[in-house]
């Protein structure tokens, strides 16, 4: 049994996550317990007021935590996360999503998720906590 590296986990977890596609999820940086994702808000993802719906910032956000938590080589699944709008966002706003890992154990996890607009504006705050199964990403 070989654990895979953080590129092919995160390969291998986007390839079976169709919301993530839908989001239109790029993966521009991962390395062990950290990432950097990039998405484009699209008309269809603007809520009554023409911004950004607080549930797409917050998704992908979430993704984030999936990707950083998961680069570690054990499934990792979250138990809570919050999240701070700061700025609205506009149709064609092209935003980036950076982990940090802020506490590591055996099994919890916490990471601090900051999105910000291409002009590094920072649009939320999201933070979040996760079990560490003692499942592993392996290669069979």
């Amino acid at each position: 049994m070989k654990v895979l590296e953080p590129d092919q986990i995160i390969a291998k977890m986007l390839e079976r996550d169709a919301f993530s596609q839908w989001l239109g999820v790029t993966v521009e940086d991962i390395k062990a317990g950290q990432c950097t994702l990039s998405m484009v808000i699209r008309d269809e993802m603007l809520n009554g007021f023409l911004i950004g719906h607080g549930g797409i910032s917050f998704s992908f956000a979430d993704c984030a935590l999936a990707f950083a938590s998961n680069s570690r080589g054990r499934h990792a699944v979250s138990v809570e996360t919050s999240i701070t709008h700061h700025k609205p966002l506009q149709k064609g706003d092209h935003i980036f999503a950076k982990t940090k890992e802020i506490h590591l154990s055996n099994k919890l996890g916490t990471y601090l998720v900051e999105v910000t607009k291409a002009s590094h504006e920072l649009v939320a705050t999201f933070k979040g906590t996760v079990y560490r199964t003692s499942r592993v990403w392996e290669t069979i």
